[in-house]
């Protein structure tokens, strides 16, 4: 079944190349008027550009990690008016894993010479976000929200930093050959922060998905199959499933609501 997982994965993210939007597409005037561009620095020297909805430093701040392939533009532009609606402050991350997928650019992925990294190296790219907001004068909530492969560097980020993540969104979380170094589902026993795992309909029908969110519910996270879905985030968009998501975006919102007690 790892097999299988993998070809699917791999699929999933070459179909969605072949459909790439242009920038005008995938990019809301109202997201794109309200956010500042910005850049920090990993660890490990690697430059990370993001770009920042700063509404009220004392609200709570949601981290937005795009899937493999793509750039955080592209996939969250029709998803960013909708939380900033909700009065989120966003810092929307393009990690050094990534491309053109659903049309844009990675910008740090474009900023590197000679790009060799992997999935799991973007996990430092995820520190220094968090870096970045705790040093720039944000003093509410934090919660991480990943798509695919981000999805589960954000449950990792999770648990390695229970008293800075607050909650954290895992979309489609991979845990395939490609995460063979940061698998999440042997984080779920001892995750301690509220988690909100998410998966569309068919991808819930293949035997290591179902496992894995039998593997959640049974160390008490939240899951959620969603009947009309696509892979990660872009299960929130409706030009993108081709059929209804109100109630993909109930799930999300009803989570993150909780989390504000």
């Amino acid at each position: 079944m790892k097999t299988s997982y993998f070809l699917y994965f791999i699929l999933v993210i070459f179909n969605s190349s072949c459909n790439p939007k242009t920038d005008s597409e995938v990019h809301s005037d109202d997201a794109n008027s309200k956010g500042k561009e910005i850049h920090f620095y990993t660890a490990d020297s690697i430059k990370v550009y993001a770009d920042l909805y700063q509404q009220d430093s004392q609200g709570a701040t949601i981290l937005l990690f795009h899937q493999g392939g793509a750039n955080v533009r592209s996939e969250y532009a029709p998803i960013i008016p909708r939380l900033l609606e909700e009065g989120y402050n966003i810092l929307a991350v393009d990690q050094r894993v990534g491309g053109q997928l659903l049309g844009s650019y990675n910008r740090t992925v474009a900023d590197i010479g000679i790009n060799r990294y992997n999935y799991c190296d973007a996990y430092p790219d995820l520190e220094a976000s968090v870096n970045y907001i705790k040093n720039n004068g944000f003093n509410g909530k934090l919660i991480a929200w990943g798509s695919s492969f981000s999805a589960a560097l954000a449950i990792k980020l999770a648990h390695e930093n229970p008293d800075s993540i607050d909650a954290v969104l895992a979309f489609s979380p991979a845990s395939g050959e490609p995460l063979a170094g940061c698998n999440p589902n042997g984080l779920f026993e001892t995750l301690k922060t509220p988690m909100l795992l998410l998966r569309p309909y068919d991808e819930a029908q293949i035997e290591s998905v179902r496992n894995q969110i039998a593997l959640a519910d049974q160390f008490g996270h939240q899951t959620y199959v969603a009947n009309n879905g696509r892979h990660g985030s872009s299960m929130l968009v409706e030009d993108r499933v081709q059929a209804p998501v109100k109630a993909n975006w109930k799930a999300v919102l009803r989570f993150l609501e909780e989390q504000k007690n």
